[in-house]
């Protein structure tokens, strides 16, 4: 029997994603645990794998449609069943359309094709072209739909939408030819490309991950209540330690490396910071879980590297050079972005001395680390060069004081002003 495939969760967090690819095409078998698709969350880009085995008998959200949790992407069963109720009948995702449109193949026994009914305004992907409309006229179409288009060199008042209400989805895109330039004053009275650059915004619509970070951070400064720390630390021997550290047993060891194991060593003497607040109760953590804050393409992850404080600073480097580079990649599961319970920001690396960073719920506290500087400092009697570093503390005060946040920074000093620590353990 026929059975619509819905949205599966793919992320903790995850309330709605974006079909990037579909890995099966209408018509292929498909077995349990097999790659359906790939579909981008609110954390990276999920692999889509099948619950079930079966023909994939029709595709209801083609790649580029927004899908909510529970909503039907496709229809699986035997080959030849028919689809029309399930596909008519289920929820169609944003987007997109169920019913087979003009020229596509229905999965009828007889594999025989559908023909739109006359009068139809629905339209294949061939037959998409339709009377110029007024350039005036609101043309309905996603923010992906549009991107897409502006990508082709596609003007959109050229297509028939074959979506509900004339909407112009991604498959009416097809076989679309590229707009004609619209001539607007003859060319001896135009200023050249180079001499009148556009001075029209670029709009860029919001991926998953964007929208999540909007949501989260929003809800993080709106119901968190954060209070900061800041303390200006002595980093001449750090500097030292890793500029030794790196020429005599050959490898690159970063600062940042160096504070998540110097954090992670600063937690076990201060463990009230390894907190988070829940309305029932304060959950102090016996695990270090460290999340790192990672810039990719369109905006920040948090890898998490698990156990810190039993690892070492070579490990830990290794780790975090892995993780990044899977953020990068987009290939992070959901266990390696998950579950931490303290966080780190560094900025350092760009040049930024100081700044605070918002609470990354829910956990209690996240670190924000400045870039190490250059300046006059005073040693005994004298004035010398010397090198500081800043690094504030964002507190939930549900449940670290200030009391309790000041000591933890107090231990990260001492770690980070007496580096040999940071190796010892």
């Amino acid at each position: 029997m026929a059975r619509v495939v819905e949205m599966p969760k793919l992320s903790p967090t995850m309330e709605e994603g974006q079909i990037v690819t579909w890995h099966k095409k209408e018509g292929d078998s498909v077995e349990v645990d097999e790659l359906l698709a790939e579909v981008e969350t609110d954390k990276a880009t999920m692999e889509f794998r099948s619950f079930d085995r079966g023909t994939l008998l029709k595709v209801l959200a083609p790649a580029g449609s927004m899908v909510r949790l529970g909503d039907p992407v496709a229809v699986l069963g035997k080959t030849g069943e028919s689809v029309e109720g399930l596909a008519v009948g289920g929820k169609a995702p944003a987007g997109s359309t169920s019913a087979p449109t003009a020229g596509s193949t229905s999965a009828s026994p007889a594999g025989s094709t559908s023909a739109s009914p006359a009068g139809s305004t629905s339209a294949s992907p061939a037959a998409g072209l339709a009377a110029p409309r007024d350039p005036s006229e609101r043309v309905k179409a996603s923010p992906y739909v549009r991107k897409l288009a502006r990508t082709r060199g596609i003007d959109l008042h050229q297509l028939a939408g074959s979506g509900t209400g004339g909407r112009i989805v991604a498959r009416d895109l097809e076989g679309a030819t590229l707009a004609a330039p619209a001539v607007t004053a003859p060319l001896a009275s135009r200023p050249s490309a180079a001499t009148a650059p556009s001075r029209e915004p670029l709009v860029k619509p919001l991926s998953m991950m964007r929208r999540t970070i909007a949501r989260r951070l929003t809800e993080s400064k709106r119901d968190v209540p954060h209070f900061y720390l800041t303390i200006d630390v002595d980093a001449e021997a750090l500097w030292d330690l890793r500029t030794r550290f790196n020429a005599d047993v050959g490898r690159k060891l970063s600062f940042n490396d160096l504070v998540v194991k110097a954090v992670a060593v600063a937690i076990v003497r201060a463990p009230e910071v390894n907190a988070q607040f829940t309305p029932e109760s304060l959950v102090f953590h016996r695990r270090i879980d460290i999340s790192v804050a990672v810039a990719v393409e369109d905006g920040l992850v948090t890898p998490v590297v698990r156990d810190a404080d039993t690892k070492t600073v070579l490990q830990i480097s290794d780790e975090i050079q892995a993780l990044s580079a899977r953020a990068r990649d987009k290939k992070l599961t959901a266990e390696e972005m998950t579950g931490g319970t303290f966080s780190i920001s560094n900025l350092g690396m760009h040049g930024i001395d100081e700044f605070a960073a918002v609470i990354n719920p829910p956990e209690g506290a996240i670190l924000a680390v400045g870039a190490i500087r250059s300046e006059p400092v005073v040693r005994g009697d004298a004035v010398v060069p010397g090198r500081r570093m800043k690094m504030t503390l964002s507190c939930d005060h549900r449940v670290v004081d200030g009391a309790v946040g000041a000591k933890f920074l107090a231990e990260l000093r001492k770690v980070l002003e007496h580096p040999l620590q940071i190796l010892a353990h």
